[in-house]
């Protein structure tokens, strides 16, 4: 899924899932990867990272690419994928969990949040065992003493591998609504 941003033609914006091979609504494997989303969301808001990297594949591709704001001919061509506000991947997501876990400038002390998981769309991939889940994610996010929140809307675009009987994630691309982040940084994971 590497679409760029450019592109000249309309096939190459990604809009939705991209596979065709729906997952039907109340399936078992629908209903699976639903749990598994809320159960992940709940490991996060609670800061049970070593919950949440249990959920991760060792190949993990985890990036969320650039909003820009854009009118006329190009205004379908608004997400940037050659800059990145992060590009992690499984040891790098293993050393973020890690020192948040004991102690990160940025989250000392840590941030309050609130996920909430939507708008859940499943289609099964080419390769047996793999579903691209598309979702969308709110979070609202409590810091220090400060009676306003900060909050935050995407689209995530995932690919869920089934691991032994467990749902892995493989790829979660995150399209942050904002160009410009009403977040002071992105010190918690979406």
């Amino acid at each position: 899924m590497n679409y760029a941003t450019a592109a000249i033609d309309k096939t190459s914006v990604m809009r939705g899932l991209v596979s065709t091979q729906r997952v039907p609504l109340g399936s078992e494997v629908y209903n699976r990867l639903l749990e598994t989303l809320y159960d992940e969301a709940a490991a996060l808001d609670e800061r049970r990272f070593d919950d949440w990297v249990a959920y991760l594949a060792q190949d993990l591709v985890y990036t969320a690419p650039l909003r820009l704001t854009r009118n006329g001919p190009n205004k379908d061509r608004d997400v940037v994928r050659t800059m990145k506000h992060f590009d992690e991947n499984y040891a790098s997501i293993l050393m973020r969990t890690g020192r948040l876990s004991k102690s990160a400038w940025a989250e000392d002390p840590p941030s309050r949040t609130r996920r909430f998981v939507t708008n859940v769309r499943v289609a099964q991939c080419d390769t047996a065992g793999e579903y691209e889940v598309v979702s969308y994610l709110y979070v609202e996010r409590s810091r220090f003493d400060n009676p306003e929140n900060e909050s935050i809307t995407a689209e995530r675009r995932d690919v869920w591998r089934l691991v032994d009987g467990v749902y892995k994630l493989a790829v979660r691309e995150i399209i942050v609504d904002q160009s410009t982040l009403g977040m002071s940084n992105f010190a918690i994971f979406l």
